[in-house]
């Protein structure tokens, strides 16, 4: 499994950065957001590390799938009924802060959004 050793989410992968874990797995880790924009907001990310978006191949395929079919247990687990959003931030004109692919899941009651 490859590894940025100046990447924060790596950092937290390997338990050198303390988070509020969620969920976790072989493949994926699932933590509170520290900078949450909703009364739930969950980041997904692959243990392996994968820059951005653009970095995604067909080998990725199940790993992004499995990000994607896990945020609605994920939501239901965390009292999250009525509704969520997920987004994924890609490069620079996307907004992506970390250089790691992550998907949040955010949901709760509103008035939440950001934009």
């Amino acid at each position: 499994m490859s590894a940025d050793p100046n990447c924060i989410f790596c950092k937290i992968v390997a338990g050198q950065i303390p988070c509020r874990k969620v969920h976790e797995d072989d493949e994926l880790l699932v933590f509170h957001d520290i900078a949450p924009w909703a009364p739930v907001h969950v980041l997904i990310i692959p243990k392996q590390h994968v820059t951005t978006m653009y970095d995604t191949t067909d080998e990725h395929a199940p790993l992004m799938g499995r990000m994607m079919a896990m945020a609605p247990k994920l939501m239901r687990d965390l009292g999250v009924t009525n509704g969520f959003r997920i987004v994924v931030n890609t490069g620079r004109d996307g907004m992506q802060e970390v250089q790691h692919v992550h998907m949040h899941v955010m949901g709760g009651p509103r008035p939440w959004i950001k934009g």
